[in-house]
């Protein structure tokens, strides 16, 4: 490979490290961020339209119950980003929840057998919102539009140099899994880890037992992480997770003192979604 590409991609993978746009997010650390509070909630209420016109709306007016009950205490105690939260449940053996930005929020009932409880329901919903808050959407859509012009810059340079239509196929090749491995995968992952420990932070605020976010994690390890190695995977295997939140519970548990109201692990979720043996 040519020096030129392999300098190409060492600046790709320090772009991480480059706020172009500086703006402090809920963690207090900088970050790249493009794009307008105003831009990205627009794009939130957008895509959040466009699913719940496609996605089934549970009926289960207990399960609704709950998730309306701890999203509104998680949504107290988060840092104020001027959200207006909504939280719904949709009906769907998918085992997933995510938050879009201006607080949009979705939880699929795959998800609530592994919650076990309002704690565990707690857990989920303070990563998903933590994602929001801390603007993980911006940063990686702004990370992106780095890399777009980056490889656009490249195509234009090996175009202008006359090489070899292999030599340049590879090269945009090599460009495009240093891009992956170098910059995206590994923001990801990151952002992961920092949405479970801001994640933490508000269930404990909101008075439910930081323990369970660890449960939690230990119970979502039970399904497996495939055979992806951890590298090449946008998330961190979820024993790591849980060993990582393992560490923050000393901190999580001073705030869970302070908290107005201590519900341990809160009301069980309803027994139907409580997972088989």
């Amino acid at each position: 490979m040519k020096p030129t590409v392999l300098i190409l991609i060492a600046l790709l993978v320090s772009l991480s490290t480059v706020a172009c746009v500086q703006r402090v997010d809920g963690s207090g650390r900088t970050q790249l961020a493009f794009y307008s509070d105003e831009k990205m909630n627009a794009l939130g209420s957008d895509a959040y339209a466009k699913i719940l016109a496609t996605e089934k709306r549970s009926q289960d007016a207990e399960a609704i119950a709950i998730l309306d009950r701890v999203g509104k205490r998680l949504a107290a105690v988060a840092p104020n980003r001027g959200f207006t939260y909504e939280f719904t449940l949709l009906e769907s053996p998918t085992v997933n929840a995510f938050c879009l930005p201006g607080g949009k929020v979705a939880v699929y009932t795959g998800i609530l057998g592994l919650c076990e409880n309002e704690a565990g329901l707690a857990a989920v919903l303070g990563h998903e919102i933590a994602h929001a808050i801390a603007d993980h959407g911006n940063e990686r859509m702004s990370q992106g539009v780095l890399i777009q012009g980056a490889q656009q810059g490249l195509a234009l340079a090996l175009e202008n140099s006359n090489v070899k239509a292999t030599t340049a196929n590879l090269s945009m090749a090599a460009f495009g899994l240093g891009a992956q491995i170098g910059v995206m995968l590994p923001f990801s992952r990151s952002h992961e880890l920092e949405a479970d420990e801001l994640g933490l932070e508000y269930m404990a605020k909101a008075g439910y037992d930081p323990e369970q976010a660890v449960l939690f994690w230990q119970r979502f390890a039970t399904l497996g992480n495939g055979d992806t190695p951890a590298f090449m995977s946008t998330h961190p295997p979820s024993e790591d997770r849980a060993k990582a939140l393992s560490k923050d519970l000393p901190k999580a548990k001073r705030w869970y003192a302070a908290a107005a109201q201590q519900s341990g692990a809160g009301a069980s979720l309803p027994a139907k979604y409580a997972r088989k043996p």
